[in-house]
């Protein structure tokens, strides 16, 4: 654990918890956290089950004949991938909130985060997906884009065997308590702070 924590013993006149839908959350100021989930994706996918990715935040493709805008960065050649593989994906954001450039008025990244929030929902409930992946939607609520009351009503509402994967860099404690596993990522070092911007095939 990333604790430290010795993890327990199971009690052996415990009994045999079925298998279950996990909610399973990456957090933590270290670089890794989209990385795991989609890591996780191609496992899933892998074994043969069906899998969604869902990005709050991260600005979505351009259409032909538009540009970046600032604050926006490429797709992430992972999606490119997956999409390539046949696994669903989408973008609900607008990049970068106020920082690295962005000059979108606040209510714009608001907005595109609510849609977001009732794409997910229409995800999650569908029963289409035995994977769903809400990569960033702790950051949306880091930004106060939508509440945490929307991201635990998403976790209470889930199908009992899906698996959802939520990513950020806070810890909420409520958001905590309703998963299954948490795994956080510490930043030791990041190259951001030398002044060296993401690279394409290692950061995105």
């Amino acid at each position: 654990m990333a604790t430290g924590k010795k993890l327990k013993k199971s009690d052996p006149n415990k009994p045999i918890v079925p298998r279950k839908g996990l909610v399973i959350c990456y957090i933590g100021a270290g670089k890794g956290k989209t990385s795991a989930a989609m890591g996780l994706a191609a496992r899933a996918s892998g074994a043969g089950m069906s899998v969604f990715i869902l990005q709050f935040v991260k600005a979505r493709r351009p259409s032909d004949g538009e540009k970046l805008q600032p604050g926006e960065w490429p797709i992430s050649n992972e999606i490119i991938f997956f999409e390539k593989a046949g696994i669903n994906t989408d973008q609900v954001g607008l990049g970068f909130v106020g920082i690295l450039g962005d000059q979108k008025e606040r209510a714009q990244h608001e907005r595109e985060a609510l849609k977001g929030l009732e794409l997910a929902r229409q995800i999650v409930s569908s029963g289409k997906y035995q994977v769903v992946i809400l990569d960033e939607i702790i950051s949306a609520l880091e930004l106060n884009l939508i509440k945490e009351s929307d991201i635990l009503d998403l976790i209470a509402s889930k199908p009992e065997m899906l698996h959802l994967v939520i990513t950020g860099h806070n810890k909420y404690p409520k958001i905590i308590k309703a998963c299954d596993l948490v795994t956080e990522m510490k930043m030791v070092k990041h190259p951001y702070y030398k002044g060296i911007l993401a690279q394409k095939g290692i950061d995105f």
